[in-house]
């Protein structure tokens, strides 16, 4: 199995030249792009050609996405993407209410179908925010989904939980719509504070093992992208996250 990166995870521990070596280095094939790599994408492309890495997948803004599709086309061209995906919506433009978010969800159905077009898959990217109900109990994730029926959903596993909600559940009735996941792991209570409560992957409190069986069997995913928001040693969180991603 083909384990990706997510290159915000060491965004703090620049240059990439180095980062990269040091990931192919630890066995890692693929990477996971955002808009902190993209300045100079050919320049990107030839440094992950160097290391034998591949980039299927990166997160591109609604705003560029929306406003200038071409150069989010260009980008995931250049760089070999299959899949792009939306990861987030600033706190000031989230709905409030069930019809803010289905209007929402029709905004990434347009952005899904651009993507097509072009020869794409395209997926959103949740956090926390969207399983907080709103009026009538209703959940955003669900009515972005529903009134997004083509698009695809990278599914950040640890974000569902910290939402408070169950992945397994959302991987029993939605999985064949999770295209891609995020592997990243919650420390116990109390604990890396430092590190904003996130884990390496496979030395926290959320049951991978499972997980991992749970999407390979009901979802179509083809991208397990390792990620930790904030970590204290970006070389320590990959190595101690693949060796145990290998025992899945």
């Amino acid at each position: 199995m083909d384990w990706s990166f997510q290159l915000y995870s060491a965004r703090n521990f620049q240059p990439w030249e180095d980062v990269l070596k040091t990931l192919a280095s630890l066995g890692y094939t693929q990477v996971e792009g955002y808009g902190g790599v993209y300045e100079n994408p050919e320049a990107f492309r030839a440094e992950l050609d160097k290391n034998g890495l591949s980039m299927p997948s990166g997160h591109f803004g609604i705003d560029m996405l929306e406003r200038d599709f071409g150069a989010a086309k260009g980008i995931a061209e250049t760089l070999g993407m299959k899949l792009i995906a939306c990861p987030w919506l600033e706190p000031a433009e989230r709905p409030t209410d069930a019809d803010g978010w289905r209007a929402f969800g029709r905004r990434l159905a347009a952005i899904g179908r651009k993507a097509r077009d072009a020869g794409f898959d395209f997926a959103w990217h949740n956090h926390d925010f969207e399983f907080a109900p709103v009026a009538g109990g209703l959940v955003p994730q669900r009515l972005i989904l529903e009134a997004a029926p083509d698009i695809g959903w990278e599914m950040d596993v640890a974000w569902v939980i910290r939402g408070g909600s169950d992945p397994l559940h959302w991987i029993e009735e939605f999985g064949p719509r999770i295209v891609a996941a995020h592997v990243k792991d919650i420390a116990p209570d109390g604990e890396a504070k430092d590190e904003d409560g996130w884990s390496d992957v496979g030395h926290g409190v959320v049951d991978w093992a499972g997980l991992v069986i749970a999407l390979r069997n009901r979802t179509p995913a083809q991208y397990f992208v390792m990620e930790h928001d904030n970590p204290a040693d970006f070389e320590r969180f990959a190595r101690r996250s693949i060796a145990a991603a290998t025992t899945f």
